[in-house]
């Protein structure tokens, strides 16, 4: 069933006697379409040849290729997502404070990834960094297999697997083991669930407005999923008329409601909204955080790739869209140029947005004998749903991979964030007073029960704090330092050999180097 366009008029249910059952065969068929999308199988459809489909397929590759490596352990934030789990798991509560800095503890702090820490941290005491590294790929496997299976809905497979790739390279820059990483299934389903509602010309049940309850509480990105249903509520408003659209307005309304309801189901309540708007207000600290930046044209990236591809499509074939989802993948399109991190979300929304009005033009243009044909004939095998028998051997080939993976333990964080060998000098040395240390060496001094001077968390530290903390170790002006050392009465320092504060530790009166490798250098008061 194709999207009806905009302005386009719509018999209204409520004038039928039946409209009541019918409401309630809406609700069993839409059910029935998601649990279509948990399972891979959508209503109605036939085995693939061979027991194998395309969705098994992307997701076992995407499982395979993120579970063989540490690229997912590129982070230290990792670090501290699973200390801040076993604090909650220690203490039974999420915490309100800071407990883990000495410059800030006790300072009010929104923890709101308190989910996704306990995940991790769980994941981390069951099978190591292994675990880690399996939940994450299987989030990622997860959601890329919802996104194959719902693009072969409505193109030939050739495209829908290119439109997979599209997604899969956006995302890859930002694919790590942290809690946005969970959510990204998520974020597939809702917006196909959105999608699917408007195929049937209704509003979605209000039981789907529970899934924002988990985002909210995995992830602060929960806002989007209002924004998504506020597109989608205002396409299906407009797209039908008289009485049809005073009931599809009140549906969707409600819906919404229900949605922005089960957003404050969370420890922070309201301050859960309150810690979005407060963590873009942070100018500086954002443009000194790599993933916050824009992207780097001056280097090929995968989204200028699929930007000029994008362009090529549009001039070529004449995409046309509905205004409404036309400013959507702008606002996408803007935020991915804006921040790097935020092209993962254009790679995974834009294929499910475009798919059924590119699907139904392309089939208009190509008609039986289109130019992916041939290709197709050799790839439409493996576009229905895989049999029960060959889920299950491809899901027990994976578990016995990563069983077999998880038994070595040779999966371990990047170098860069992992200071091991400095931090053991220091303890060997047991100098006395806190620690003045690099940005990106906080994750792990949590995580291993030092507490840091600063640490990824922004949002706690703000605006003022990370600017003097940059100030001071690019010597801007360079008597900051010394100032803030006192201040602080800092006792050891653990900085990356290129940072300037290093060179002038070296000959600061007071100061000597303990230790330095390619890693960090450390030094301590004499």
């Amino acid at each position: 069933m194709t999207d009806s366009p905009v302005g386009a008029p719509s018999e209204s249910l409520a004038d039928h006697p039946a409209a009541d059952c019918r409401d309630r065969e809406h609700d069993r068929a839409f059910e029935e379409s998601c649990r279509g999308f948990i399972s891979l199988r959508p209503p109605a459809a036939t085995t693939a040849r061979h027991g194998l489909s395309w969705p098994l397929l992307a997701g076992s590759v995407t499982f395979l290729l993120l579970f063989t490596c540490s690229a997912l352990l590129n982070d230290g934030d990792t670090y501290m997502h699973i200390a801040t789990g076993r604090w909650i798991f220690d203490h039974g509560a999420v915490p309100a404070s800071d407990p883990f800095s000495h410059t800030l503890r006790g300072a009010q702090w929104t923890a709101h990834e308190w989910l996704a820490q306990l995940f991790f941290a769980a994941a981390y005491a069951a099978a190591g960094w292994s675990g880690v590294v399996s939940l994450t790929a299987t989030a990622y496997a997860i959601a890329l297999a919802l996104l194959t299976r719902y693009l072969l809905r409505h193109l030939e497979p050739i495209r829908a697997l290119l439109f997979v790739a599209m997604a899969a390279s956006l995302a890859a820059p930002h694919m790590l083991a942290r809690p946005h990483a969970l959510v990204a299934p998520l974020l597939v389903l809702w917006c196909i669930s959105l999608l699917r509602a408007r195929e049937t010309q209704r509003a979605p049940p209000l039981w789907l407005s529970l899934a924002v309850v988990l985002w909210a509480n995995l992830h602060g990105s929960f806002p989007l999923a209002l924004v998504l249903g506020a597109v989608f509520a205002a396409e299906g408003t407009l797209a039908t008329t008289g009485e049809a659209r005073w009931q599809a307005a009140r549906t969707w309304g409600i819906f919404l409601i229900a949605a922005f309801a089960a957003s404050l189901l969370t420890p922070q309540g309201v301050d859960g909204w309150r810690f979005v708007g407060d963590l873009h207000r942070l100018s500086f600290s954002l443009s000194r955080i790599g993933e916050w930046r824009a992207p780097d044209f001056q280097q090929l990236q995968p989204l200028e790739i699929w930007l000029l591809l994008a362009t090529a499509l549009v001039l070529l074939r004449g995409l046309r869209l509905p205004p409404l989802r036309i400013a959507l993948l702008l606002g996408l399109l803007h935020l991915a140029l804006q921040h790097a991190r935020h092209g993962e979300l254009l790679g995974l929304l834009a294929p499910i947005i475009v798919a059924e009005p590119f699907g139904a033009q392309s089939a208009a243009t190509d008609g039986d004998t289109g130019q992916a044909s041939e290709l197709d004939r050799r790839f439409a095998a493996l576009a229905q749903p895989a049999s029960g028998a060959a889920t299950a051997l491809v899901l027990t080939a994976l578990a016995a991979a990563a069983f077999a993976v998880i038994r070595v333990d040779t999966l371990r964080p990047a170098p860069a964030a992992s200071p091991v060998t400095a931090l053991q000098a220091v303890r060997a040395a047991a100098p006395a007073g806190p620690v003045f240390n690099a940005y990106e060496f906080g994750g792990y001094l949590i995580f291993s029960g030092v507490a840091p001077y600063i640490d990824g968390r922004a949002d706690l530290y703000g605006d003022e704090f990370v600017m003097g903390f940059s100030r001071a170790a690019t010597l801007s002006p360079p008597e900051l330092l010394p100032r803030l050392l006192e201040h602080h009465q800092i006792g050891w320092t653990l900085l990356q050999p290129d940072l300037p504060a290093v060179a002038l530790l070296d000959q600061l009166p007071g100061w000597r180097r303990l230790y330095a490798d390619g890693t960090a250098v450390v030094h301590v008061r004499r």
